[in-house]
């Protein structure tokens, strides 16, 4: 859809937001809200009396509430009664981590505030005056033309990535006459539920399509491509019934070397050098080398290839960490060290290494890696244990042809899992540059949230 323009605009003095109509105006956010505090904390919760105390956990980077667990404090009367929310209340994250989070901002529901909940000391709450309609403010403060503001502000007058009710103030905003702020908010809440309903079809294919591509896998490396050979019962709970005429084998009778890790030893890192490469970089069966640890010496490399050299055609699977299970494999001859969380595995000459990655891949092994992990601090699956782990082997040209048969079915959907992440990327940008538009007066939808309501 294309939108008209405002017949009369001027100059609002601001160079960055450049003409706004001419019956709007141009305000420090301060002058438009009534309160602009911080929140509360408490003590360890009692059982009795105790509240609810919203985090920023709660809430996503695209400011919606996420309420699951919520933090239950034992707050003072006046801590409960300073910081109880209210409907139409505003927060904002102060303080994260995460640059992406810092910014986000909430509505309080009539939902939330009958949790009669208040909120934490890294998040602000914002209460608009009858200046400025809650519901425009949350369109605001969610887009760039609060977000760059915030970062500029921060940065340059504390050096910090953080806000606080100073800097919050301090943005400058837009503001229509209140029946257009209305107006606005309902034409937002209308196209961009529209343009989110498409986001979530398109990640629902995404879904689809690669529960889909993990069902190409898992059969053809455990059932072959031929349904009419005979089967037999392969033993193995998690594995069910192969072709009669194929192997399974522990990983360690299908390499020419035994299965090995990195050094354990931590390395000096420097600005540039050899790649070094641990679980981060490993995914979607490929080295993503843009998420390598760092880089290393040639001194340190060439002593960490003495336990361990990496050759074209090597597997790896991770081996500890929130990613355990996760495999890839050396697509080419340049030079990297590997460090311990991962586990590589160098395939015999009766083994091919496209159709073991695969193999790794699949549903049913994932699932017998999933019953061999043990727990520290973190998930790990031993190396004695990654060697016993049982993979089917097909006569080594039947591994050929599935191997040639996956790289071909993989790359259809691989080709649809981009496009619609490209659309998905598309829509958002549509979706920011719709809001931007709205509420900095570019485009003119009065007409259309007319339309919307009626």
């Amino acid at each position: 859809m294309s939108f008209p323009a405002y017949e009369e605009c001027k100059d609002s003095g601001v160079e960055w937001l450049g003409d706004i109509p001419s019956h709007w105006v141009v305000a420090p956010f301060n002058r438009v809200i009534e309160r602009n505090d911080g929140g509360v904390w408490g003590q360890d919760p009692t059982g009795e009396g105790d509240t609810i105390v919203l985090r920023s956990t709660e809430q996503t980077a695209g400011g919606q509430w996420k309420i699951e667990d919520p933090a239950w404090r034992h707050l003072s009367t006046d801590e409960e009664s300073s910081a109880q929310l209210e409907t139409g209340d505003l927060l904002l994250t102060k303080s994260s981590g995460s640059s992406l989070h810092i910014g986000k901002t909430t509505l309080v529901s009539s939902e939330v505030a009958a949790l009669k909940c208040c909120y934490s000391n890294f998040m602000q709450r914002i209460r608009t005056s009858h200046l400025l309609l809650p519901e425009l403010a949350w369109y605001i403060l969610n887009n760039d033309l609060a977000r760059l503001q915030f970062d500029l502000l921060s940065n340059s007058t504390t050096g910090l990535a953080n806000l606080n009710g100073t800097v919050i103030g301090q943005i400058v905003v837009p503001v229509p006459p209140l029946p257009e702020q209305t107006a606005i908010a309902s034409f937002l809440d209308t196209e961009t539920s529209k343009i989110d309903s498409l986001v979530d079809q398109q990640r629902r294919l995404i879904e689809l399509l690669k529960e889909k591509r993990q069902a190409v896998i898992s059969r053809a490396v455990t059932k072959g491509l031929d349904p009419s050979v005979p089967m037999k019962d392969s033993g193995i709970e998690w594995l069910g019934e192969v072709p009669k005429h194929w192997e399974v084998v522990a990983i360690k009778h299908i390499v020419s070397t035994p299965v090995t890790d990195g050094p354990h030893e931590t390395p000096e890192f420097i600005d540039e050098g050899i790649p070094f490469v641990s679980a981060e970089a490993v995914s979607s069966g490929k080295i993503n080398f843009a998420k390598i640890r760092g880089f290393i010496s040639q001194a340190d490399h060439d002593s960490y290839c003495q336990k361990y050299k990496p050759e074209r055609g090597d597997v790896y699977m991770v081996k500890s960490g929130a990613s355990t299970g996760t495999t890839a494999i050396v697509e080419d001859d340049r030079e990297f060290s590997i460090w311990s969380p991962l586990a590589a595995i160098r395939c015999d000459d009766e083994s091919h290494p496209n159709f073991i990655l695969n193999f790794l891949r699949s549903q049913n092994f994932q699932e017998g890696v999933t019953l061999n992990w043990s727990f520290g601090t973190q998930q790990n699956i031993g190396m004695k244990v990654i060697e016993n782990l049982q993979i089917t082997r097909p006569p080594l040209p039947e591994q050929r042809t599935i191997a040639s048969f996956l790289k071909s079915e993989t790359s259809k959907f691989d080709t649809l899992v981009a496009k619609a992440e490209s659309a998905i990327e598309l829509l958002q940008e549509r979706r920011t540059a719709l809001i931007s538009a709205a509420v900095t007066g570019k485009i003119d939808v009065r007409e259309f949230a007319t339309e919307a309501v009626a």
